[in-house]
């Protein structure tokens, strides 16, 4: 065989081998898809019939509702009838080892507090990442994100973008800090809360505005759809980005953490790539390790 032959075969593979990935991926997202809209009509009809906290969790105002439990059972329960060897990591329950390399990183409901008062901003979170459910060594192969209040579905298949409601989207582009909107979130815990509001009043008069929306998977949805220009938050759990993020990021955006690294608990920044190093660098400016 020539080397000519021999490069045409190896290239052949590869496009092969990428093909069936995105086959795979795709055929991850359909399910995905089915299981998020599933646990949000579910959500949304036990919201409708009133909700009460049912406990705390971090702090007094870390509060968990049984719709949240029963919606991760649910989400588990369809995983586990679909693809029983995957393993699921979520917010309620244990994690569950399985056997496939395969992870399932859910968010039953993303945003209790708006839902306990029935701000329409929460979300259901199904994402589907190869390896282990650490944020800076899995690699994210499908993602949902449900706003049952809106019916409005995020989604994302690695390497094949980011879609709305079935129409692709793209995060906004060169848009300068000074111009830009800006979403983030806060801790639970009063001393979290007290270092982040020292962060954003340095980063503050810096931009255009700033946002709480209370979701952080809509958040990164969000910037997804060009709804905010970037957005940035530490202290957040796998499970609350891990859809979000791949969504953002085939939208687009660069999505990462501390030093320039992977999203971590200690920093999440999603922004189109020439303003995340615009707003890293005035988050280190305000003492982050961004």
């Amino acid at each position: 065989m020539s080397e000519h032959e021999s490069s045409t075969g190896d290239h052949e593979a590869a496009r092969a081998h990428g093909a069936q990935d995105a086959a795979a991926s795709a055929a991850l997202l359909e399910l995905a898809r089915r299981i998020a809209l599933h646990a949000a009509e579910f959500a949304l009809d036990a919201r409708r019939g009133g909700v009460s906290v049912a406990a705390t969790k971090s702090s007094p105002v870390d509060i968990v509702t049984a719709v949240d439990r029963d919606t991760e059972a649910l989400i588990r329960r369809l995983i586990l009838e679909a693809r029983p060897d995957d393993g699921i990591v979520g917010e309620e329950d244990d994690a569950l080892v399985g056997t496939s390399g395969v992870n399932w990183v859910v968010d039953p409901i993303d945003g209790t507090v708006n839902f306990l008062y029935g701000i329409p901003a929460w979300a259901i979170s199904v994402a589907v990442v190869e390896g282990s459910a650490d944020p800076a060594a899995w690699t994210a192969l499908a993602g949902v994100v449900v706003n049952p209040s809106t019916g409005e579905v995020f989604e994302a298949a690695a390497g094949c973008g980011a879609r709305l409601d079935g129409r692709e989207i793209r995060a906004n582009a060169d848009v300068p800090l000074a111009q830009a909107l800006v979403g983030t979130g806060f801790s639970y815990s009063a001393e979290g809360r007290r270092a982040q509001a020292e962060v954003l009043v340095t980063l503050l008069p810096k931009a255009r505005d700033v946002r709480r929306i209370g979701s952080a998977a809509l958040d990164l949805c969000a910037v997804a759809a060009g709804r905010l220009d970037a957005y940035y938050e530490s202290g957040l759990n796998p499970w609350d980005h891990a859809a979000g993020a791949l969504i953002a990021r085939e939208a687009g955006a660069r999505v990462g953490g501390p030093a320039g690294g992977p999203a971590t608990v200690e920093l999440v920044v999603a922004a189109a790539p020439s303003l995340f190093d615009e707003l890293t660098e005035a988050l280190r400016a305000a003492g982050v390790d961004a």
